[in-house]
């Protein structure tokens, strides 16, 4: 295996790793309903702050969200460009071929 297949594998299991983490994913679906801060994450999740923070910057080092400082404060929010459509299709997805498991089993 090459170096850059090495590289490109590696990333792959980085991102998908990142989405199939149950916390993170929690914390990227309150994102999806729009930006928050830590405290609010935390508020949501129930999780420690440094859990949070944690989680955070891994989803942010994948480019799956993003921060900006206002104030005091750093908001997070899902890309907008590339992870929510992404998001929206594996939806799609799931109801249609993993209804049994997310209950949303359109008759045929």
């Amino acid at each position: 295996m090459t170096n850059k297949s090495h590289d490109h594998e590696k990333a792959y299991r980085l991102f998908f790793g990142s989405l199939a983490n149950k916390n993170r994913l929690e914390i990227i679906n309150i994102l999806r309903k729009g930006k928050k801060c830590v405290s609010e994450i935390c508020q949501e999740t129930g999780f420690e702050q440094t859990m949070v923070s944690h989680n955070l910057k891994r989803l942010e080092t994948c480019g799956m969200v993003f921060v900006e400082q206002e104030g005091k404060h750093r908001y997070y929010s899902v890309n907008q460009e590339t992870i929510k459509p992404l998001l929206e299709m594996i939806d799609g997805h799931m109801k249609k071929y993993c209804c049994k498991i997310v209950g949303e089993c359109k008759k045929r």
